[in-house]
């Protein structure tokens, strides 16, 4: 057993975090924050791994780990704003009291990159619950801004981002659509999929704000992902359904011969389900939680596996599947492959 100081100290933190003390474990991260560089990487291994069961009982101590979120090592930034992350899908609510910190990672045109990505994909999962807290329009410029990066992961958090800023409130991008609008063209598929999900979003609440961005939206119609054809049909089904004075494209083409229901069934939200375009169940009725926003919601996670599961590789290290477009760095443990 090794009784060095680093050792003891990273043990005492763990033990407060398990014994649900949290003025103590407070004191010891106040502590660890000052150590060296691999004593403070340990502190922040040891809080993310107590997150993986028990994110809500961070809440305590998360108001000190900023300090960790500007460490002078990169991997410590990362993994601290990774962390973050986690907590903030578990619970939004814990993570609104360090917004203007993650916020403050967002911005920093200096920063590395993926910490810049794990930082607005934590404010993204707060915007869901409380899009008045973290979507100010500093964050919401930065995130824009943020898709022109050159790096596929980044943009594709910072996009994930903007969808669940739609998810959270749907008049919070109202004005911004021509903007999205404009990497509706990014080769990664992810990127595609987030951008038309937050539009769709928005024109669950105000459909005619998706008229400017129609003709954009028509060139999605032979994306070559049927989740990205799906989307951008439903937007055209809520077009249809607005008074405005868009002329509707022809989007039974959009099924093609891919059987894929998510996107058959908006086929049949768009031309009001009389239209038999195809043989997976046609003429089946229309269900009614298409072009809202609690079924985007739930639907979110399930579709995005679905989108990066196929033909990926394994991260040699923790065993993640990879997307056929990924970056040479697993997005979960930061170690290049």
């Amino acid at each position: 057993m090794d009784d060095s100081p680093q050792q003891s100290s990273v043990d005492q933190l763990e033990s407060a975090l398990d014994s649900g003390a949290p003025e103590e474990a407070v004191t010891c991260l106040e502590r660890l924050a000052t150590h060296d560089m691999e004593t403070r990487k340990a502190a922040v291994r040891a809080i993310r791994q107590f997150a993986e069961t028990q994110p809500t009982a961070l809440e305590p101590v998360l108001t000190t780990l900023p300090s960790f979120l500007t460490d002078e090592e990169r991997s410590i930034r990362l993994t601290t704003a990774k962390l973050f992350v986690e907590v903030a899908e578990a619970d939004p609510d814990v993570v609104s009291s360090v917004v203007p910190s993650l916020a403050d990672r967002l911005a920093d045109e200096d920063e590395f990159y993926y910490v810049r990505a794990r930082s607005a994909e934590a404010l993204g999962y707060v915007a869901l619950e409380h899009p008045e807290t973290a979507a100010t329009p500093e964050v919401l410029a930065d995130l824009q801004i943020g898709l022109s990066f050159d790096e596929p992961e980044v943009r594709e958090k910072l996009a994930k981002a903007l969808e669940f800023v739609a998810l959270g409130d749907q008049d919070r991008l109202r004005h911004r659509v021509s903007t999205l609008t404009e990497s509706l063209d990014d080769p990664n598929e992810l990127v595609r999929y987030h951008l038309c999900t937050a539009l769709v979003a928005i024109g669950c609440a105000s459909p005619d704000a998706l008229s400017e961005s129609a003709a954009t939206l028509r060139d999605r119609l032979d994306d070559e992902n049927p989740y990205v054809r799906g989307r951008v049909v439903e937007a055209f089904g809520l077009l249809e359904r607005a008074d405005s004075d868009v002329s509707i494209p022809d989007v039974t083409a959009a099924v093609d011969d891919d059987p894929e229901q998510f996107l058959a069934a908006r086929v049949r939200f768009a031309t009001g389900g009389d239209d038999d375009f195809g043989d997976d169940d046609p003429g089946d009725a229309v269900p009614e939680t298409i072009g809202s926003i609690p079924a985007i919601r739930d639907r979110t996670d399930e579709i995005v596996a679905e989108i990066t599961t196929p033909d990926g590789d394994e991260c040699p290290n923790c065993g993640l599947v990879l997307p056929e477009a990924s970056t040479p760095m697993c997005p979960r443990c930061g170690v290049p492959y």
